[in-house]
């Protein structure tokens, strides 16, 4: 059975990240360990990632067949990244901590990727997350200590934050790896 790994890069830099290097280290010993994987790269820096605007949330509720050609295009980035997440077996994420929880770009792809119909559904229940049974690694680089226990775990929003969307969208089979400087 063929396997797919989707290898999400947050960090706006190009050379000097952490998080870059433990992705990239990390996804070729994963890639060893299981020849034959079909690999999607995902640099959101290079993605052209906007915030959220009113337009394009008009588009996610608006049904895909009463689309016009504005909306096609304002949802066609974040169809292309939700077809990416549900193909996925494995999801690699890296993640360095901004002030003390994701960098921006990255809530800006979970924003697009949060879809009703598509990775979540309201249930009578309440929320329920459509992309079960996958695994995701979290690889967080922070500037000092934050993990629980630490005297600064309280400020590490990056864990609480990634476990629980990831859940939301019902990835909960989660390992938070860190590099901590």
């Amino acid at each position: 059975m063929s396997q797919n790994l989707l290898i999400i890069n947050s960090s706006p830099l190009s050379q000097g990240s952490k998080s870059r290097a433990l992705t990239e280290t990390f996804s070729n010993e994963w890639q060893d360990k299981n020849p034959g994987v079909s690999v999607i790269e995902r640099d959101l820096s290079k993605t052209g990632l906007s915030h959220l605007d009113e337009a394009t949330i008009g588009a996610f509720y608006t049904p895909e067949d009463q689309h016009n050609d504005d909306q096609k295009e304002l949802v066609s980035l974040s169809n292309t990244l939700v077809g990416e997440l549900i193909k996925a077996d494995t999801i690699i994420i890296g993640a360095p901590m901004h002030n003390f929880s994701i960098p921006s770009i990255l809530k800006s792809y979970i924003d697009l990727v949060a879809r009703v119909g598509k990775t979540f559904s309201y249930t009578e229940e309440g929320p329920k997350g459509l992309l079960t049974g996958k695994k995701a690694y979290v690889l967080a680089a922070t500037g000092g200590d934050y993990r629980e226990g630490s005297p600064a775990s309280g400020m590490n929003f990056v864990d609480p934050y990634l476990r629980t969307v990831l859940g939301f969208l019902g990835i909960t089979d989660v390992a938070l790896l860190r590099f901590v400087e």
